[in-house]
Protein backbone atom coordinates (compact mmCIF):
# COMPACT_ATOMS: atom_id res chain seq x y z
CA UNK A 1 0.00 0.00 0.00
CA UNK A 2 1.27 3.48 -0.91
CA UNK A 3 0.53 6.31 1.51
CA UNK A 4 0.88 10.07 1.03
CA UNK A 5 1.08 12.36 4.07
CA UNK A 6 0.39 16.07 3.61
CA UNK A 7 2.34 18.49 5.80
CA UNK A 8 5.83 19.46 6.92
CA UNK A 9 5.85 19.62 10.73
CA UNK A 10 6.45 17.45 13.77
CA UNK A 11 2.94 15.99 13.62
CA UNK A 12 3.57 14.81 10.06
CA UNK A 13 7.01 13.51 11.01
CA UNK A 14 5.31 11.42 13.72
CA UNK A 15 2.60 10.25 11.31
CA UNK A 16 5.20 9.15 8.75
CA UNK A 17 7.22 7.44 11.52
CA UNK A 18 4.16 5.56 12.79
CA UNK A 19 2.82 4.59 9.36
CA UNK A 20 6.28 3.36 8.38
CA UNK A 21 5.94 0.71 11.13
CA UNK A 22 2.79 -0.75 9.52
CA UNK A 23 3.25 -4.04 7.63
CA UNK A 24 0.41 -2.88 5.36
CA UNK A 25 2.49 0.01 3.98
CA UNK A 26 5.15 -0.45 1.30
CA UNK A 27 5.85 3.17 0.37
CA UNK A 28 5.45 6.54 2.11
CA UNK A 29 5.55 9.97 0.47
CA UNK A 30 5.26 13.32 2.27
CA UNK A 31 4.29 16.62 0.60
CA UNK A 32 6.21 18.78 1.19
CA UNK A 33 7.82 17.00 4.16
CA UNK A 34 10.99 18.14 5.86
CA UNK A 35 14.64 17.13 5.78
CA UNK A 36 14.38 15.05 8.97
CA UNK A 37 11.90 12.63 7.38
CA UNK A 38 14.00 11.41 4.47
CA UNK A 39 15.06 8.11 6.09
CA UNK A 40 11.43 6.95 6.46
CA UNK A 41 9.69 8.63 3.52
CA UNK A 42 10.19 10.22 0.13
CA UNK A 43 9.72 13.96 0.60
CA UNK A 44 8.61 16.36 -2.12
CA UNK A 45 9.60 19.91 -1.16
CA UNK A 46 8.90 21.07 -4.71
CA UNK A 47 5.14 20.70 -4.06
CA UNK A 48 3.46 22.95 -1.48
CA UNK A 49 0.66 21.71 0.76
CA UNK A 50 -1.59 24.40 -0.76
CA UNK A 51 -0.91 23.20 -4.35
CA UNK A 52 -4.02 21.05 -4.51
CA UNK A 53 -3.95 20.27 -8.22
CA UNK A 54 -0.30 19.22 -8.07
CA UNK A 55 -1.04 17.00 -5.07
CA UNK A 56 -3.92 15.31 -6.91
CA UNK A 57 -1.78 14.83 -10.03
CA UNK A 58 1.02 13.34 -7.93
CA UNK A 59 -1.36 10.97 -6.11
CA UNK A 60 -2.83 9.74 -9.40
CA UNK A 61 0.54 9.30 -11.11
CA UNK A 62 2.07 7.45 -8.16
CA UNK A 63 -0.96 5.22 -7.55
CA UNK A 64 -1.38 6.44 -3.98
CA UNK A 65 -3.82 4.27 -1.99
CA UNK A 66 -4.35 6.62 0.96
CA UNK A 67 -3.75 10.31 1.59
CA UNK A 68 -3.47 11.44 5.21
CA UNK A 69 -3.82 15.20 5.68
CA UNK A 70 -1.90 16.49 8.70
CA UNK A 71 -2.42 20.29 9.00
CA UNK A 72 -5.65 22.22 9.28
CA UNK A 73 -5.26 24.67 6.39
CA UNK A 74 -5.54 22.12 3.54
CA UNK A 75 -8.64 20.69 5.25
CA UNK A 76 -10.25 24.11 5.59
CA UNK A 77 -9.37 24.78 1.93
CA UNK A 78 -11.14 21.62 0.73
CA UNK A 79 -8.24 19.34 -0.27
CA UNK A 80 -10.10 16.27 1.02
CA UNK A 81 -13.12 17.11 -1.20
CA UNK A 82 -10.91 17.29 -4.30
CA UNK A 83 -9.08 14.05 -3.55
CA UNK A 84 -12.29 12.16 -2.79
CA UNK A 85 -13.82 13.46 -6.04
CA UNK A 86 -10.99 11.66 -7.84
CA UNK A 87 -11.68 8.44 -5.95
CA UNK A 88 -8.59 8.71 -3.73
CA UNK A 89 -9.03 7.46 -0.16
CA UNK A 90 -8.46 10.43 2.15
CA UNK A 91 -8.11 10.56 5.93
CA UNK A 92 -9.26 14.05 6.85
CA UNK A 93 -12.67 15.76 6.82
CA UNK A 94 -14.09 17.67 3.89
CA UNK A 95 -14.28 21.46 3.80
CA UNK A 96 -17.77 21.68 5.28
CA UNK A 97 -17.04 19.38 8.23
CA UNK A 98 -13.64 21.02 8.88
CA UNK A 99 -15.52 24.17 9.95
CA UNK A 100 -15.60 22.53 13.39
CA UNK A 101 -12.03 23.87 13.63
CA UNK A 102 -12.10 26.61 11.02
CA UNK A 103 -14.79 28.65 12.77
CA UNK A 104 -15.09 29.03 16.54
CA UNK A 105 -18.55 30.48 15.94
CA UNK A 106 -19.64 27.39 13.97
CA UNK A 107 -18.46 25.07 16.74
CA UNK A 108 -20.13 27.14 19.46
CA UNK A 109 -23.47 27.26 17.60
CA UNK A 110 -23.37 23.48 17.13
CA UNK A 111 -22.61 22.83 20.80
CA UNK A 112 -25.33 25.21 21.93
CA UNK A 113 -27.92 23.59 19.67
CA UNK A 114 -27.10 20.04 20.79
CA UNK A 115 -26.40 20.83 24.45
CA UNK A 116 -22.77 19.75 24.41
CA UNK A 117 -20.95 21.02 27.54
CA UNK A 118 -18.73 24.03 26.86
CA UNK A 119 -18.00 27.51 28.20
CA UNK A 120 -20.71 30.17 27.94
CA UNK A 121 -19.92 32.59 25.14
CA UNK A 122 -20.68 35.83 23.34
CA UNK A 123 -19.72 36.72 19.79
CA UNK A 124 -18.98 40.22 18.54
CA UNK A 125 -19.02 41.25 14.88
CA UNK A 126 -17.04 44.49 15.01
CA UNK A 127 -14.29 46.07 17.06
CA UNK A 128 -16.74 48.53 18.61
CA UNK A 129 -19.17 45.78 19.58
CA UNK A 130 -16.27 43.88 21.20
CA UNK A 131 -15.21 46.96 23.17
CA UNK A 132 -18.80 47.63 24.24
CA UNK A 133 -19.10 44.07 25.59
CA UNK A 134 -16.25 44.64 28.06
CA UNK A 135 -18.50 46.72 30.32
CA UNK A 136 -20.59 43.65 31.18
CA UNK A 137 -18.14 40.71 31.16
CA UNK A 138 -16.40 39.02 34.10
CA UNK A 139 -12.65 38.55 34.33
CA UNK A 140 -10.65 36.61 33.49
CA UNK A 141 -12.23 36.33 30.03
CA UNK A 142 -11.06 34.30 27.02
CA UNK A 143 -11.01 35.97 23.59
CA UNK A 144 -10.76 33.87 20.44
CA UNK A 145 -10.39 34.80 16.80
CA UNK A 146 -13.19 33.14 14.84
CA UNK A 147 -10.94 31.68 12.13
CA UNK A 148 -7.61 29.87 12.09
CA UNK A 149 -4.67 31.52 13.85
CA UNK A 150 -1.98 28.78 14.04
CA UNK A 151 -2.64 28.14 17.72
CA UNK A 152 -2.09 31.79 18.62
CA UNK A 153 -5.61 33.21 18.25
CA UNK A 154 -6.56 32.69 21.90
CA UNK A 155 -5.90 35.36 24.55
CA UNK A 156 -6.80 35.17 28.24
CA UNK A 157 -7.40 38.66 29.61
CA UNK A 158 -7.31 39.08 33.38
CA UNK A 159 -8.60 42.68 33.36
CA UNK A 160 -10.17 45.32 31.13
CA UNK A 161 -6.83 46.75 29.94
CA UNK A 162 -5.63 43.34 28.79
CA UNK A 163 -8.98 42.71 27.09
CA UNK A 164 -8.72 45.99 25.15
CA UNK A 165 -5.20 45.05 24.04
CA UNK A 166 -6.49 41.61 22.98
CA UNK A 167 -9.28 43.14 20.92
CA UNK A 168 -6.74 45.35 19.12
CA UNK A 169 -4.54 42.32 18.42
CA UNK A 170 -7.34 40.04 17.20
CA UNK A 171 -8.95 42.55 14.86
CA UNK A 172 -7.23 42.35 11.47
CA UNK A 173 -10.26 44.19 10.14
CA UNK A 174 -12.99 46.36 11.67
CA UNK A 175 -15.64 43.65 11.22
CA UNK A 176 -13.65 40.71 12.58
CA UNK A 177 -15.73 38.14 14.48
CA UNK A 178 -14.35 37.56 17.98
CA UNK A 179 -15.76 34.96 20.37
CA UNK A 180 -15.67 35.75 24.10
CA UNK A 181 -15.81 32.74 26.42
CA UNK A 182 -16.11 32.35 30.16
CA UNK A 183 -12.81 31.30 31.71
CA UNK A 184 -12.94 27.65 32.75
CA UNK A 185 -11.04 26.47 35.82
CA UNK A 186 -9.69 22.93 35.97
CA UNK A 187 -7.35 20.42 34.39
CA UNK A 188 -6.91 20.59 30.62
CA UNK A 189 -6.59 17.43 28.50
CA UNK A 190 -6.82 16.28 24.89
CA UNK A 191 -8.91 13.37 23.60
CA UNK A 192 -8.32 12.21 20.03
CA UNK A 193 -11.33 10.55 18.39
CA UNK A 194 -11.55 8.63 15.11
CA UNK A 195 -14.79 9.66 13.40
CA UNK A 196 -16.67 8.36 10.37
CA UNK A 197 -20.08 10.02 10.31
CA UNK A 198 -21.91 8.87 13.44
CA UNK A 199 -19.28 6.18 14.15
CA UNK A 200 -16.88 7.64 16.72
CA UNK A 201 -14.06 5.76 18.46
CA UNK A 202 -12.06 7.80 20.99
CA UNK A 203 -8.50 6.84 21.89
CA UNK A 204 -8.51 5.18 25.31
CA UNK A 205 -5.38 7.14 26.18
CA UNK A 206 -5.40 10.92 26.63
CA UNK A 207 -2.57 13.45 26.46
CA UNK A 208 -1.95 16.77 28.16
CA UNK A 209 -0.51 19.71 26.24
CA UNK A 210 1.33 22.76 27.62
CA UNK A 211 0.14 25.81 25.67
CA UNK A 212 1.90 28.66 27.46
CA UNK A 213 5.43 29.61 26.41
CA UNK A 214 7.09 29.55 29.83
CA UNK A 215 7.27 27.49 33.02
CA UNK A 216 4.30 27.39 35.40
CA UNK A 217 1.94 28.23 32.51
CA UNK A 218 3.25 31.77 32.15
CA UNK A 219 3.61 33.84 28.99
CA UNK A 220 1.63 33.88 25.74
CA UNK A 221 -0.25 30.96 24.22
CA UNK A 222 1.70 28.97 21.64
CA UNK A 223 1.04 26.05 19.34
CA UNK A 224 2.22 23.80 22.19
CA UNK A 225 5.48 23.61 24.18
CA UNK A 226 5.29 19.96 25.17
CA UNK A 227 2.97 17.09 25.97
CA UNK A 228 2.83 13.78 27.77
CA UNK A 229 0.72 10.63 27.94
CA UNK A 230 -0.96 8.92 29.64
CA UNK A 231 -2.36 11.40 32.18
CA UNK A 232 -2.37 9.33 35.39
CA UNK A 233 -4.31 11.84 37.52
CA UNK A 234 -7.25 11.89 35.06
CA UNK A 235 -8.77 8.43 35.23
CA UNK A 236 -10.71 6.32 32.74
CA UNK A 237 -14.07 7.46 34.07
CA UNK A 238 -13.29 10.93 32.68
CA UNK A 239 -12.46 9.47 29.27
CA UNK A 240 -15.75 7.56 29.40
CA UNK A 241 -17.71 10.68 30.39
CA UNK A 242 -16.00 12.77 27.68
CA UNK A 243 -16.94 10.11 25.14
CA UNK A 244 -20.58 10.00 26.29
CA UNK A 245 -21.10 13.75 26.79
CA UNK A 246 -18.93 15.14 23.96
CA UNK A 247 -17.41 12.71 21.42
CA UNK A 248 -20.54 10.73 20.54
CA UNK A 249 -22.92 13.74 20.62
CA UNK A 250 -20.67 15.92 18.41
CA UNK A 251 -20.37 13.15 15.82
CA UNK A 252 -24.15 12.68 15.86
CA UNK A 253 -24.78 16.43 15.66
CA UNK A 254 -22.46 16.88 12.67
CA UNK A 255 -24.28 14.07 10.87
CA UNK A 256 -27.69 15.47 11.83
CA UNK A 257 -26.70 18.84 10.35
CA UNK A 258 -25.60 17.19 7.09
CA UNK A 259 -21.83 17.34 7.62
CA UNK A 260 -19.92 14.14 6.94
CA UNK A 261 -16.77 14.02 9.05
CA UNK A 262 -14.19 11.34 8.24
CA UNK A 263 -10.89 11.67 10.03
CA UNK A 264 -9.51 12.61 13.43
CA UNK A 265 -11.50 14.91 15.70
CA UNK A 266 -9.40 16.45 18.45
CA UNK A 267 -11.33 17.39 21.58
CA UNK A 268 -9.53 19.95 23.72
CA UNK A 269 -11.34 19.73 27.05
CA UNK A 270 -11.24 21.13 30.56
CA UNK A 271 -12.09 18.90 33.51
CA UNK A 272 -14.17 21.31 35.61
CA UNK A 273 -16.11 20.77 38.84
CA UNK A 274 -19.15 20.19 36.61
CA UNK A 275 -17.36 17.58 34.48
CA UNK A 276 -15.49 17.84 31.16
CA UNK A 277 -16.27 20.84 28.95
CA UNK A 278 -15.07 21.59 25.43
CA UNK A 279 -12.42 24.29 25.01
CA UNK A 280 -11.91 23.70 21.29
CA UNK A 281 -12.20 21.19 18.49
CA UNK A 282 -9.56 20.50 15.87
CA UNK A 283 -10.27 18.63 12.65
CA UNK A 284 -6.92 16.81 12.80
CA UNK A 285 -4.31 15.45 15.20
CA UNK A 286 -3.11 17.92 17.82
CA UNK A 287 0.53 18.93 17.76
CA UNK A 288 2.49 18.00 19.92
CA UNK A 289 -0.05 15.58 21.43
CA UNK A 290 0.03 13.43 18.27
CA UNK A 291 3.76 12.88 18.67
CA UNK A 292 3.54 11.45 22.20
CA UNK A 293 0.38 9.43 21.51
CA UNK A 294 1.68 7.88 18.29
CA UNK A 295 4.99 7.10 19.99
CA UNK A 296 3.08 5.22 22.74
CA UNK A 297 0.61 3.52 20.37
CA UNK A 298 1.57 -0.10 19.75
CA UNK A 299 -1.32 -1.02 17.43
CA UNK A 300 -1.30 -0.30 13.70
CA UNK A 301 -2.57 3.23 12.88
CA UNK A 302 -3.02 2.38 9.20
CA UNK A 303 -5.19 -0.62 10.11
CA UNK A 304 -7.24 1.62 12.40
CA UNK A 305 -7.85 4.07 9.53
CA UNK A 306 -8.98 1.26 7.23
CA UNK A 307 -11.25 -0.16 9.96
CA UNK A 308 -12.69 3.31 10.51
CA UNK A 309 -13.50 3.60 6.81
CA UNK A 310 -15.34 0.27 6.98
CA UNK A 311 -16.89 1.00 10.39
CA UNK A 312 -15.22 -2.09 11.83
CA UNK A 313 -14.36 -2.49 15.53
CA UNK A 314 -11.17 -0.69 16.57
CA UNK A 315 -9.07 -1.92 19.48
CA UNK A 316 -6.14 0.29 20.44
CA UNK A 317 -3.03 -1.19 22.00
CA UNK A 318 -0.57 0.93 23.99
CA UNK A 319 2.96 0.40 25.26
CA UNK A 320 3.15 -0.20 28.99
CA UNK A 321 5.12 3.00 29.48
CA UNK A 322 4.79 6.78 29.63
CA UNK A 323 5.95 9.29 27.02
CA UNK A 324 7.02 12.91 27.61
CA UNK A 325 7.80 15.33 24.76
CA UNK A 326 9.56 18.68 25.26
CA UNK A 327 9.41 21.30 22.51
CA UNK A 328 12.51 23.33 21.71
CA UNK A 329 11.51 26.63 20.09
CA UNK A 330 13.33 29.58 18.58
CA UNK A 331 13.94 32.36 21.12
CA UNK A 332 11.25 34.99 20.61
CA UNK A 333 8.51 32.50 19.64
CA UNK A 334 5.52 32.92 19.47
CA UNK A 335 6.58 36.44 18.50
CA UNK A 336 9.35 37.25 16.02
CA UNK A 337 12.47 35.08 15.95
CA UNK A 338 15.58 34.53 13.86
CA UNK A 339 16.00 31.63 11.45
CA UNK A 340 19.11 29.91 10.10
CA UNK A 341 20.63 29.02 13.49
CA UNK A 342 22.70 25.81 13.44
CA UNK A 343 21.35 22.88 15.48
CA UNK A 344 23.48 19.78 16.02
CA UNK A 345 24.14 16.60 18.05
CA UNK A 346 20.91 14.72 17.59
CA UNK A 347 19.63 11.86 15.42
CA UNK A 348 16.35 11.95 13.55
CA UNK A 349 16.08 8.26 12.69
CA UNK A 350 15.21 6.62 16.03
CA UNK A 351 11.91 8.24 17.07
CA UNK A 352 13.54 10.32 19.82
CA UNK A 353 13.10 13.60 17.94
CA UNK A 354 10.22 14.79 15.77
CA UNK A 355 11.13 17.85 13.74
CA UNK A 356 8.90 20.88 13.16
CA UNK A 357 11.22 23.66 12.01
CA UNK A 358 14.61 22.51 10.72
CA UNK A 359 16.16 22.24 7.27
CA UNK A 360 19.51 21.00 6.00
CA UNK A 361 22.08 23.51 4.80
CA UNK A 362 25.67 22.54 3.95
CA UNK A 363 25.31 19.16 5.63
CA UNK A 364 23.82 20.31 8.94
CA UNK A 365 20.47 21.39 10.32
CA UNK A 366 19.50 25.04 10.76
CA UNK A 367 16.32 26.48 12.26
CA UNK A 368 13.49 27.35 9.87
CA UNK A 369 10.52 27.87 12.19
CA UNK A 370 9.22 28.91 15.60
CA UNK A 371 8.74 25.49 17.11
CA UNK A 372 11.83 23.55 16.05
CA UNK A 373 12.05 20.01 17.45
CA UNK A 374 10.23 17.86 20.01
CA UNK A 375 12.53 15.73 22.18
CA UNK A 376 10.89 12.59 23.55
CA UNK A 377 11.55 10.37 26.53
CA UNK A 378 10.02 7.04 27.50
CA UNK A 379 9.90 5.41 30.93
CA UNK A 380 7.90 3.31 33.36
CA UNK A 381 6.17 6.45 34.68
CA UNK A 382 5.97 10.16 33.86
CA UNK A 383 8.89 11.06 36.16
CA UNK A 384 11.19 8.57 34.42
CA UNK A 385 9.99 9.58 30.95
CA UNK A 386 10.55 13.23 31.86
CA UNK A 387 14.17 12.54 32.85
CA UNK A 388 14.76 10.76 29.55
CA UNK A 389 13.12 13.57 27.58
CA UNK A 390 15.34 16.22 29.17
CA UNK A 391 18.42 14.06 28.48
CA UNK A 392 17.39 14.25 24.81
CA UNK A 393 16.88 18.02 25.16
CA UNK A 394 20.30 18.53 26.71
CA UNK A 395 22.00 16.53 23.97
CA UNK A 396 21.07 19.24 21.45
CA UNK A 397 23.65 21.94 20.86
CA UNK A 398 22.09 25.32 20.18
CA UNK A 399 21.91 28.61 22.07
CA UNK A 400 19.13 30.08 19.92
CA UNK A 401 16.47 27.73 21.33
CA UNK A 402 14.44 27.77 24.54
CA UNK A 403 12.18 25.25 26.24
CA UNK A 404 10.04 24.76 29.31
CA UNK A 405 11.53 22.78 32.19
CA UNK A 406 8.25 21.68 33.77
CA UNK A 407 6.66 19.47 31.10
CA UNK A 408 4.77 16.65 32.84
CA UNK A 409 5.07 18.09 36.35
CA UNK A 410 1.32 18.01 36.94
CA UNK A 411 1.47 14.21 36.70
CA UNK A 412 4.36 13.84 39.16
CA UNK A 413 3.60 13.79 42.86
Amino acid sequence: MKVLVIGAGGREHALAYKINLSPLVSEIHVIPGNDAMTHIAQTHPEIGESAHEEIIEFAEQQGIDWVIIGPEQPLIDGLADKLEAKGINTFGPNEAAAQIEGSKRFAKHLMAKYDIPTAQYYESHSKQEALDYLSQCDYPIVLKKDGLAAGKGVIIATNREEAIAAIEKLHDSENEVVVFEEYLEGEEFSLMTLVNGDYAVPFDCIAQDHKRAYDNDQGPNTGGMGAYCPVPHIDNSVIKETNQQIAQPIAQSLKSEGYHFFGLLYIGAMLTNEGPKVIEFNARFGDPEAQVLLKRMESDLMQHIIDLKNKQPIQFKWRDSSIVGVMLASKGYPGSYEKGKKVSDFETNNGTYFVSGLKREDGHFVTSGGRVVLALGEGKDIATAKREAYKAVNAIENEALFYREDIGNKAIH
